[in-house]
């Protein structure tokens, strides 16, 4: 059985979790604080409508700081005079169309973002581990459809995909040149793409496909033959805790880290997962609109070996259940149970598994 996060070692931890308005993170927060961590988020107002966040009343059980990572002076007062163990940094622009029109808030955002916080960090006197979480898009992918590993080249055509993979050699500046001297491990996650109840993000194919069922509208599929490491967002998140349990408890423990399918999985296509989650909430069958001018890849793919070699750590639910745990959570939402119980209930059928 694979590694699973352990709520002994996160009860009493004191957790600063960045990012905890979005969709990941607020998933992340109410695990963290399921387990009885003490967290703390740090990040920007929800910008989605309606958020998770919001729905599943996560600011109750936790101290939110909305701070702009663009800020280093907000990110300094914001945490001065607080202590964490562990960091989790997820805050981001994540969206790669959004990169597009806006590049340079994507790399405002996820580079000197990611920077300010890592310097604000330097002075914590408690921290046993730092990680942060990019992309599987960080690697320089030529679609000749093979899966990547941890070693492959960096890389990045759209702005999001560079800023994460410049993101990847800021944390390896601020190891090397800071945190190995102050017996810090400070690593990176890169994890694949992810699917669960309550993402509303624009451009995101589940998000799309749920609002567009909610309309009696067809969703627009805009590549459809293209192939995805596709993940259910608790396999995600659960890879991430038990990454950072492994870097506070031991120095081998290797700093750059894919999360995404068992290796040896067949490839879904976006196509093949969208006429599942249509099926699943007897929505309209999708339709293709292609974008001439699209520059996404066609194909991508993370190899996960090392997680499960280094970690013993490898997904539970294979693409066809993600869907399925996915659209049970609208469903049940749309039909009027709380957001927050939909939640405790999914993780609590995780931890089962």
């Amino acid at each position: 059985m694979s590694s699973r996060p352990t709520p002994g070692f996160w009860a009493g931890k004191r957790v600063l979790l960045t990012g905890h308005t979005g969709f990941k993170g607020a998933w992340a927060a109410l695990w963290l604080t399921r387990m009885g961590a003490d967290v703390t988020g740090l990040a920007l107002e929800p910008d989605q409508t309606p958020a998770l966040f919001d729905l599943a009343r996560v600011g109750e059980r936790l101290t939110s700081l909305i701070v702009d990572l663009r800020d280093q002076a907000a990110v300094e007062a914001g945490l001065a005079g607080r202590t964490f163990d562990l960091v989790l940094h997820m805050a981001a622009q994540p969206i790669v169309r959004a990169s597009i029109e806006d590049p340079v808030g994507a790399f405002s955002t996820n580079i000197m973002g990611t920077a300010h916080l890592l310097q604000v960090l330097r002075i914590q006197p408690a921290l046993a581990a730092a990680l942060v979480v990019t992309s599987d898009k960080v690697y320089a992918n030529a679609e000749l459809g093979q899966a990547f590993v941890e070693a492959d080249a960096l890389g990045g055509k759209d702005p999001y995909s560079a800023s994460k993979a410049a993101c990847e050699i800021v944390v390896q500046s601020f190891a090397r040149s800071f945190y190995v001297q102050a017996g810090v491990p400070l690593a990176t996650a890169r994890g694949g793409n992810v699917i669960g109840g309550g993402d509303f993000s624009r451009d995101r194919l589940v998000a799309d496909i749920v609002r567009a069922a909610r309309g009696q509208e067809a969703a627009v599929l805009r590549h459809p033959e293209a192939t995805r490491p596709w993940q259910h967002v608790l396999d995600c998140v659960a890879g991430y805790l038990v990454y950072l349990e492994h870097l506070a408890g031991n120095p081998q423990t290797p700093r750059a880290m894919n999360f995404g399918p068992r290796p040896g999985g067949a490839d879904v296509t976006v196509g093949e997962l969208a006429t599942r989650a249509v099926e699943a909430l007897g929505a309209q069958p999708w339709r293709h609109e292609p974008d001439p001018h699209s520059i996404e890849a066609k194909s991508l793919g993370v190899d996960a070996g090392l997680a499960k070699a280094a970690l013993g750590f490898e997904s539970r639910l294979d693409a066809p259940k993600a869907v399925d745990w996915t659209m049970d959570w609208y469903r049940r939402q749309s039909e009027g149970e709380d957001a927050l119980g939909l939640c405790l209930d999914q993780i609590d059928r995780y931890e089962g598994l």
